[in-house]
């Protein structure tokens, strides 16, 4: 393994040097942030009408796969735009396939973890049957999801994967690996990082509803809030309240929640009138 030539700057600065790839790389991330929009525009069709509410069904797992990388793409690419401006920036040759690869490892990582979460769903299913229904488990579980989640926000390994993100210089010099297989590979580590980052964030989602866009557009401002915000620590304890409060929130008052599908709330409504 050879390292690129960059590998004689000084120690990590964290974001700075990033942010400058992406004035050196505007083309690159121009299209990252295109592909992004084309992945929120498509998202939100294939999931329109399809919000119920935490837990909302997954479909069958060739669907959901589809429509989980799209949405991975969506929300992902502009918060980890700066580190592949960065990557590009530092391979000797400029070749515009290498950081297609890169971004492509990266979306194969995620492919994983959603196939994970397809797997315990099912799991659940098929061992509990509707326990996760809102009329039983489901409210609870989606509160205890997000508290877990807020407090996953402070503990050491979130903080250790945040710090992979928050600092793509020190990772790429870390990892580094030449040709079109290493930036497979490199993407694909990053992903992983990026994985143990904002995997409990992901969770959430599912616990508020994961075929809702509103709900993947805040869980998507998180993410970005907490990897590129200049107060790393405020980003984090700021997420955690926040996740904390939704949590007891849908115990309490899930219908003090803005945006929440409450499942049975259309159903009454459609019944009413029956019997006015």
């Amino acid at each position: 393994m050879s390292a690129p030539a960059p590998a004689r700057l000084t120690p990590d600065p964290g974001l700075t040097p990033a942010f400058a790839a992406v004035r050196a790389r505007l083309g690159l991330v121009a299209v990252l942030f295109a592909l992004a929009g084309v992945g929120w525009w498509w998202t939100a069709r294939q999931m329109q009408g399809m919000d119920e509410g935490p837990w909302t069904g997954l479909g069958a797992l060739g669907w959901f796969l589809g429509v989980w990388v799209v949405m991975m793409a969506a929300m992902m690419f502009p918060s980890v735009a700066p580190t592949v401006a960065l990557y590009s920036r530092m391979t000797r040759k400029r070749s515009p396939l290498s950081p297609l690869l890169f971004v492509g490892g990266y979306l194969v990582t995620w492919a994983g973890a959603g196939l994970v979460a397809f797997a315990l769903v099912a799991t659940v299913d098929e061992v509990a049957g509707d326990v996760l229904a809102w009329d039983r488990a489901g409210r609870w579980v989606a509160g205890a999801t997000l508290v877990v989640a807020a407090v996953y926000e402070l503990t050491p390994l979130k903080d250790v994967c945040l710090g992979k993100c928050r600092s793509p210089l020190g990772f790429l010099l870390g990892s580094w690996r030449d040709g079109r297989w290493g930036a497979l590979r490199m993407g694909a580590r990053h992903g992983g990082w990026c994985v143990g980052c904002c995997w409990a964030l992901m969770a959430s989602l599912f616990a508020l509803g994961v075929m809702s866009v509103v709900w993947m557009a805040f869980v998507a401002g998180l993410i970005a809030i907490e990897k590129t915000l200049p107060w790393r620590r405020v980003a984090n304890y700021g997420t955690a309240v926040v996740l904390l409060t939704l949590g007891v929130l849908l115990w309490l008052a899930p219908h003090g929640i803005p945006a929440l599908t409450v499942p049975g709330d259309g159903m009454v409504d459609e019944m009413e009138p029956m019997g006015s």
